[in-house]
């Protein structure tokens, strides 16, 4: 035992000597005892409890109070000392307490049991700490307990019947715990109960008609809990009642007239349940009435309370029902009190109600949401007290009257999704309180008046969708409580006024959608707030300023579709970036420089003249999801850092000048959904581990000098949409498993060297629907009958393969289609009938095809006919050739004789006449060797030709003959 623990015991020792010695003097001594063990199992940080010593008299003590005689202990205080740990069980030896107030602290554990036996206890105050369990059944037992308070802790279980017992209660605090259950009907048993607070828990079933029975309750609250039915005729009973808060339950049916009996009720909420039907007019009837919420329910019908005799009414919410009509005519009286009016989210109609004018006491007014419509009247200024003004999503039109300027405790004006037109008239800047001014989704125009900058309290402007016009005031710096500036989707032209810079709180700043040009202005760099800036569809330019790389709290950065030019490198120094967007602009160099952005999660560079690989230092940014760096000018392989990028969903690279192969590793990548390498010049084989890539929507390798097969892989990615590797050297077969990718609707495989058949299994992908594009391949067979399943096919392209036989009736079933291509292969036969409304061009080049846009297949037959006939006119002619081919070769016979004959008188008989004749044969007949396979039969006739078909006789018919003759059944010419 060490020396600390041997002094504890010591001590220990001792004061129980001492106070055993004193128990025949004192109880208050014995009361120190046990008070000690208390707090021992306190932990006191603050040290609240250090006067507890037993050198000091208990009554000394902190947070005691004692007996007038000072020998008892009859209060124990220490509510909000910062103590924890757990209520110890040894308190019920201080058999004198009244009261125990541990509220406000951080104990925890249950309620002990044994303060059952503090049978003098009248207060229990536990509220607001971690206490759980449930409460323990000899609570009961305490009977003379007027206050409970125990709520805002963690307890569950049910409410005990038990509470009956205590008779004395005038206050039962259960709210905010984990009660289940029901309301138990003992409760009616409690005839002093003044306050009941059950609100915050889970409690459910009816509220039990007998309330009823305590008839000295001022105070019942249950909102947000599960009760249901209805509200009991019996609360009527409760003429003390002044507060009644039921909303946010599932209470139906409507308000019992008996309720109208509590004209001491000044709070009535029964907002959020499920009550419909008209608001009866009796609720008039509540005179006292200060609060009244009855919004968020089933209510119909028009407002029929009159603030004629609610005369004390202050708030009164009626949003979200389906109120219909406009506020009564003599709703307001002059000396009203109402200064909250709330009917947002109804069905009321007409003009502003001017009736309202005459609530001279209005703070706050909410009619937005409804079918209000009109000009705004210029007597709002009426209104002097008005602090906010919510007028949005109505119809009102006309501009915004110039006395807006008068309502000078004006601090939130919401006009935003109306029809409002004209100018903003520069008595706004009168306005010292404005803090928020929503005008967005009208139809304003003109310029923004520099008076605007007046209003020093401004903290947020929303002008979004309008038509202002001209250039942002250059006083905009004077607003140093800016923190939203939302002028988007304007017609604001020129630049950025520098002022801008300085105002230092603001945090978004959205100028995009307008005409405005120029650079940036240097001042920015004041903006060390910002943490959302978008200036996208705009005509800004030039080189970023270098000092935006001072903005350490961006967020979200969207300067796309601009101008801009020079690095990216301003733009990188926030750590806390979450999105950037630099499409379509100028922006040259490397990418890199986002290593320390972690977060960052969309990155879109899209549409540069970027340069260089693409930076390994990508692979740290382990929260992307969205990578587009599409139509640069990137060079090299993808880096293998890259696939730490675990939670990529759109990788887009497409439109550069990427290398190497298709990694294997892509295949990691399993939150992929979409991913574009098309228009680069990747080789290589597609590799099959994307298959594992199951979520992928769209895969995009079009337009690259991929080689091998499709990998059966293919048909893994069963959530796949669009699939489009055409433009490619692909080869082999399309894979069958393409037809377990039953949601794709794009596939294109055109412009490979593909063959083999037209998958029979592609009719199983019903959801085809944007187009079929197998063309400029060399597939071959028929083209599979089930193709004509896909009703949907609006394209469907078969072109420049090899394919025969007969297009499939079926494909005349494909009402969807409006682009047929079939063109330049070898198909025959008739087309189906409802192919006539395409283009003879979609099936050229199948020359047995008919059938309509193309001749009638009767027409084709004849037209056949009509080509023999042309053959056997070439025949007779054939024949009148040959015929004079061999009477010139008799009469060339009989000269070449009498030559022979003229010559044996002139010149002796020798060898040469010999050599003569042989020449002469074969200059008639030709070489023996070179007329093999050289016959032509024509009507039983021979002609002989040359190698090049041609006969250099005089006497010979030079005709081009008919060269498409076909071979009849006997295996002769025709």
């Amino acid at each position: 035992m060490g020396c600390t623990e041997m002094s504890q015991s010591v001590l220990f020792l001792a004061l129980f000597i001492t106070v055993s010695v004193a128990v025949d003097v004192g109880n208050n001594l014995t009361d120190a005892y046990w008070l000690l063990r208390i707090k021992s199992e306190l932990v006191d940080r603050e040290g609240v409890l250090d006067s507890w010593s037993p050198g000091a008299h208990i009554c000394g003590w902190s947070g005691l109070i004692c007996s007038d005689d000072q020998n008892h202990v009859l209060g124990l205080n220490l509510s909000a000392s910062g103590l924890s740990g757990s209520i110890s069980n040894e308190l019920w030896h201080l058999t004198f307490l009244q009261i125990l107030d541990f509220s406000y602290n951080s104990l925890t554990g249950s309620i002990p049991a044994e303060l059952g036996q503090l049978q003098n206890l009248r207060m229990l105050l536990l509220y607001s700490n971690s206490l759980s369990g449930k409460i323990p059944l000899e609570i009961g037992l305490l009977t003379k307990l007027e206050v409970v308070r125990i709520g805002d802790n963690m307890f569950t279980g049910e409410i005990l019947p038990d509470i009956a017992n205590l008779t004395e209660l005038r206050v039962l605090g259960l709210g905010y715990c984990q009660f289940s259950g029901s309301i138990p009907v003992e409760i009616g048993n409690l005839k002093n109960l003044v306050s009941l607070d059950l609100q915050s828990n889970s409690l459910g079933g009816f509220i039990p008609k007998a309330i009823g029975g305590c008839k000295e309750l001022q105070n019942f609250a249950a909102s947000n809990n599960k009760l249901e039915g209805n509200i009991p005729s019996s609360i009527g009973l409760l003429k003390s009642l002044q507060v009644l808060n039921l909303a946010n339950n599932s209470i139906s049916g409507s308000i019992p007239f008996q309720l109208s009996h509590l004209t001491n009720l000044r709070y009535l909420n029964l907002a959020g349940n499920r009550l419909g039907g008209e608001i009866p007019s009796n609720i008039n009837q509540l005179i006292n009435l200060e609060t009244l919420d009855l919004s968020k329910n089933n209510y119909s019908g028009t407002i029929n309370l009159l603030n004629t005799q609610l005369k004390n009414l202050q708030t009164l919410v009626l949003s979200d029902n389906a109120l219909t009509g406009t506020v009564p005519p003599d709703f307001c009286l002059s000396n009203s009190n109402l200064q909250l009016f709330f009917l947002a989210r109804n069905k009321l109609s007409g003009d502003f109600p001017g009736e309202v004018l005459r609530c001279m006491s209005l703070k706050q007014i909410d009619f937005s949401n409804n079918k209000l419509q009109g000009v705004l009247p210029r007597r709002l200024d009426k209104l002097e007290n008005l602090t906010d003004l919510l007028l949005n999503n109505n119809s009102f039109f006309g501009s915004l009257p110039p006395e807006i300027g008068n309502l000078t405790n004006l601090e939130n004006l919401y006009l935003f999704d109306n029809m409002l037109t004209g100018t903003l008239p520069i008595e706004i800047g009168k306005l010292q309180r404005l803090s928020t001014i929503y005008l967005y989704d009208n139809q304003m125009s003109g310029s923004i008046p520099r008076e605007l900058t007046n209003c020093s309290s401004l903290r947020e402007i929303d002008f979004f969708g309008n038509h202002f016009t001209g250039s942002i005031p250059w006083t905009m710096g004077k607003l140093k409580n800016l923190v939203i500036l939302q002028l988007r989707q304007n017609e604001l032209s020129g630049p950025i006024p520098p002022s801008l810079g300085y105002c230092k709180k603001l945090q978004q700043l959205a100028l995009a959608d307008n005409k405005l040009s120029g650079p940036l202005p240097p001042t920015f760099r004041f903006l060390s707030e910002l943490r959302i800036i978008t200036l996208y569809n705009n005509s800004f330019q030039g080189p970023l300023p270098v000092s935006l790389y001072l903005l350490k709290n961006l967020k979200i950065i969207n300067f796309s579709h601009n101008r801009f030019s020079g690095t990216i490198h301003p733009l990188t120094g926030s750590s806390s970036l979450v999105a950037l967007d630099l499409t379509n602009n100028s922006f040259s160099g490397s990418p890199s420089g986002l290593a320390m952005s972690r977060n960052l999660s969309r990155l879109r560079l899209a549409y540069n003249h970027l340069t260089s690989d693409i930076p390994s230092e990508f692979g740290q940014l382990r929260e992307l999801s969205f990578l587009d760096l599409s139509f640069n000018n990137l060079t090299g392989a993808l880096e293998p850092e890259l696939s730490n990028c675990k939670k990529l969903e759109h990788l887009l690279l497409n439109g550069n000048q990427l290398t190497g192969e298709m990694p294997q590793w892509l295949g990691s990548l399993q939150e992929l959904g979409e991913l574009d390498l098309s228009s680069n010049k990747f080789h290589g084989p597609i590799p099959a581990e994307l298959g594992t890539c199951s979520g992928l929507l769209k895969l995009s390798l079009h337009s690259n000098i991929l080689s091998g097969g499709i990998p059966n892989s293919i048909g893994n990615l069963t959530s796949l949409n669009v699939l489009n590797l055409q433009r490619n050297n692909l080869s082999g077969s399309v894979p069958s498993t393409i037809q377990q990718c039953k949601k794709l609707y794009e596939l294109r495989l055109s412009e490979n060297f593909l063959t083999g058949l037209v998958p029979a299994e592609l009719g199983t992908m019903t959801e085809l629907q944007v187009i079929l594009d197998l063309s400029k391949n060399r597939l071959c067979g028929e083209i599979p009958s089930s193709l004509g399943n896909l009703m949907k096919l609006e394209r469907l392209n078969l072109s420049f393969n090899q394919l025969q036989g007969e297009v499939p009736s079926s494909l005349g079933r494909l009402t969807s289609l409006h682009m047929l291509n079939l063109s330049n292969n070898h198909l025959k036969g008739q087309l189906p009938l409802t192919f006539s409304e395409f283009p003879p061009s979609s099936f050229s080049g199948n020359d047995k095809l008919c059938g309509p846009p193309l001749l009638s297949c009767s027409q084709l037959v004849d037209q056949q006919k009509n080509k023999l006939s042309n053959n056997e006119v070439a025949g007779i002619i054939v024949a009148i050739v040959f015929t004079s081919t061999v009477i010139c070769l008799v009469m060339l016979y009989i000269m070449l004789r009498m030559r022979y004959n003229w010559r044996k008188v002139s010149i002796s008989n020798a060898d040469g006449g010999l050599n003569e004749k042989k020449e002469e044969e074969r200059w008639v007949y030709g070489d023996e060797k070179q007329r093999n396979g050289e016959y032509r039969r024509v009507n039983s006739a021979t002609m002989v030709h040359s190698r090049d078909d041609q006969i250099s006789t005089p006497c010979l018919f030079h005709l081009k003959l008919d060269t498409r003759v076909t071979e009849n059944s006997q295996g002769q010419w025709m």
